[in-house]
């Protein structure tokens, strides 16, 4: 079977390798679709700061074989897997930090999501992290729910009301399911923001306030004259790019939100007027992964057609053109979400 893996800096290799063996618990699954998110660009293009470098943490596909004990699935069954489960008993959970949990990052696919075939190990399989899908929903649908509950995990850490304005520094994929996300809650402004043309066209498709690109130089006074002179109520920051942080809170409201999503690079480090956060009473939030709770949340959202994630994909790769995949994700070259096939 393909299994893919960072080689080195900007290299895809696509191995050979064995069906892995299953214990007790475990369930074997057949890959068809995954996605590819900023935090895997990261690990194969830059610097990405956090322990794992396993590839593929947006799966989809068709279990094949359970290991002894196995009861709540089979063969055949469509499922979408999460590649962490936290314990739901340490410190960190009790205090609804489940991606703080030290349980959480030893629960791995193995031997990666972006992998042919891949086991989903005991404890993911018996708490969570398996999650059987609707017979309407495809895989491509599927391979969302991880980015989206991403998304979700960020927004119940925020505050807002009905009708407040939102401005979203990057409109990637990610950063267009926090516009669905927004009109779902019932904003009456989005502004989105980025350095790629096409994805701020694509992003006038979803009926949003103004798309702007981030060298504006009159992006702040485009919010200000939209937004009666106060800024946003909830700045969200969907790239990794430290200067869109730094317009966060520059174009965010006295008292209002801004929520750091994206990935940053390893060491990344912003210097920031402290006195404007302070005098403006600005609240910093940051929001990293998903527990098996928000994927769930996803799963439903989706199939309920309250976030249409297939409007989102654009591109699709079979699994020995990964390299390929990753480059045109890394350009995002008329591009928005990128699955990786069987």
């Amino acid at each position: 079977m393909k299994t893919v893996s960072v080689k080195q800096s900007s290299v895809i290799s696509i191995n050979e390798s064995e069906r892995p063996l299953l214990s007790a618990g475990d369930v074997l699954v057949q890959l068809h679709a995954c996605g590819i998110c900023g935090s895997d660009l990261e690990k194969v293009f830059g610097q990405y700061g956090q322990p794992s470098m396993k590839l593929g943490h947006e799966p989809a596909g068709i279990v094949i074989d359970v290991g002894p004990g196995v009861t709540e699935f089979k063969k055949g069954d469509r499922v979408f897997t999460h590649h962490h489960v936290p314990c739901y008993d340490c410190h960190f959970c009790n205090h609804g930090n489940e991606t703080m949990c030290p349980k959480y990052y030893q629960t791995n696919l193995s031997p990666c999501g972006l992998s042919e075939e891949y086991v989903v190990p005991e404890w993911n399989a018996s708490n969570g992290g398996i999650l059987k899908l609707p017979d309407a929903m495809t895989f491509e649908e599927a391979a969302m729910i991880e980015p989206l509950a991403c998304c979700i995990r960020a927004w119940q850490k925020c505050s807002y009301k009905s009708g407040d304005s939102t401005a979203i520094f990057g409109v990637g994929p990610t950063g267009m399911m926090h516009v669905m996300i927004a009109q779902a809650k019932g904003f009456s402004k989005i502004f989105c923001f980025d350095v790629n043309d096409f994805r701020l066209d694509f992003a006038k498709k979803f009926n949003i306030t103004e798309s702007i690109h981030s060298s504006n130089e009159n992006r702040k006074q485009t919010i200000l004259d939209n937004t009666s002179g106060q800024g946003v109520d909830l700045a969200i920051v969907a790239t990794s790019s430290l200067k869109a942080l730094d317009d966060a809170f520059d174009m965010v409201r006295k008292g209002g939100t801004v929520m750091m999503f994206g990935v940053p690079s390893k060491d990344a480090k912003i210097e920031l007027d402290m006195n404007k956060v302070y005098s403006k009473e600005i609240t910093l939030v940051t929001s990293y992964a998903a527990s098996d709770v928000d994927t769930k949340n996803a799963l439903e959202m989706i199939n309920s057609r309250q976030i249409d994630v297939k409007r989102l994909v654009t591109h699709t790769y079979p699994i020995q053109d990964s390299q390929k995949a990753f480059d045109h994700a890394r350009t995002g070259e008329n591009a928005m979400k990128i699955i990786i096939t069987k």
